[in-house]
């Protein structure tokens, strides 16, 4: 893969599960280490320097490893291995016809719709799966006139340019609207995570697990120097403005594979006035237990997967659930255990299990997977 753009030499992907591995910039100080005198290590980055070396670490008291088949219990801290590998041979992997142009919308209707799954800072992934499916042209203007675009979230993370990401889902928006479509985006945990390593540092939370910070826990999830470095105010804006979910055209829309949704309202218009009331609070304790919830997932698979994605669907509306955060490589296991040599997951498209309910949009990017781009509904 190639860095985004200013961002460094061209650099060989390699097909491993680097997206759980701690940066090396974790034992160096500076404008993201706050609060610490120079030279020094500020207490979570250097609990994360040590957790890295094989030390036990404050911010993982609760090994999700042990936890599953099951859904995270209530004490769960995310950590910088939050995915199990899961052998599953129950959903349907969709190929689609990589090379497509946006029809035009009938009668002056609303144009097609796509998504799009998690994106992680690899922007350059980002503009060729757009251009594929002739949503941007060659120069990454906004080409497909009343198409509609959502963003499921997690713009940040893990890849190289994750603001260069930001700038183009902003700039694109603008592009839409002045063609009489759309692009907007939904929260990702990964949104909520760098909101609150700005905003809160190594302050402590009460993880429910022992003490936790956002700032360790954006760097032993992928969190990347030089995002923090260029990130500004009006990307802090944007990221606290977004909705948490939404309903298009009978496809309820959502980031994270959970039912904590339903936490925090009975309606989609609830839910997205509480997100944001909370995050407006600034309340270092209730944005972390925000991000916890939004970090929950697998909640639709297995047996009672179908039921909770109609008990989601029951309370906000729609046939199907769309959702990313979860990687397609991991629902089907074709990710080994770390460490061990693989060619890499092969994605050819989305995931359609639950019993026709869910579709699976992370494409698993981080680890040499696929960004995946598609026009809704699918064709099954």
């Amino acid at each position: 893969m190639t860095q985004g753009a200013g961002q460094g030499p061209e650099v060989v992907r390699t097909a491993t599960l680097r997206d759980f591995r701690v940066p090396a910039y974790v034992h160096e100080t500076g404008p993201y280490a706050q609060n610490t005198p120079h030279g020094e290590s500020a207490g979570p980055v250097g609990e994360a320097a040590r957790y890295a070396s094989g030390e036990s670490s404050p911010y993982a008291s609760v090994d999700s490893s042990e936890q599953f088949p099951g859904e995270f219990s209530e004490g769960y801290t995310p950590t910088q291995r939050d995915l199990p590998v899961i052998h599953r041979g129950d959903t349907l992997q969709v190929a689609v016809d990589p090379v497509a142009v946006p029809a035009p919308a009938p009668g002056g209707g609303p144009g097609p719709l796509y998504v799009v799954g998690d994106v992680h800072g690899y922007l350059d992934q980002l503009v060729a799966a757009l251009q594929e499916k002739g949503l941007v042209d060659a120069a990454g203007s906004w080409s497909a006139g009343t198409s509609r675009l959502w963003f499921l979230g997690d713009f940040t993370d893990r890849g190289p340019d994750g603001i260069g990401v930001i700038d183009l889902v902003m700039r694109l928006s603008a592009e839409a609207a002045a063609a009489g479509g759309y692009c907007k985006a939904l929260m990702g945990n990964h949104e909520l995570l760098l909101l609150g390593a700005k905003r809160f540092g190594d302050t402590p939370v009460n993880s429910g697990a022992g003490t936790a910070t956002f700032q360790a826990a954006w760097l032993l999830n992928g969190g990347q120097k030089t995002d923090m470095d260029r990130l500004q105010d009006h990307h802090l804006q944007w990221m606290a403005r977004l909705d948490a979910m939404e309903q298009v055209d009978g496809h309820l829309l959502v980031h994270s594979d959970t039912t904590a949704y339903l936490d925090y309202g009975d309606s989609i218009e609830a839910v997205n006035d509480t997100v944001r009331e909370t995050l407006t609070r600034n309340d270092a304790d209730e944005c972390w237990d925000l991000f916890r919830k939004f970090t929950k997932r697998f909640a639709f698979r297995d047996d009672g997967g179908a039921e909770a994605v109609r008990e989601l669907l029951g309370a906000y509306g729609g046939s199907r659930i769309v959702h990313g955060h979860s990687p397609i490589p991991y629902l089907l296991g074709e990710v080994g255990e770390e460490g061990e040599n693989s060619a890499g997951p092969v994605v050819e498209g989305p995931h359609l299990y639950a019993d026709g309910l869910a579709i699976a949009m992370d494409g698993g990017v981080t680890m040499a997977g696929k960004l995946l781009v598609q026009q809704l509904p699918l064709d099954i």
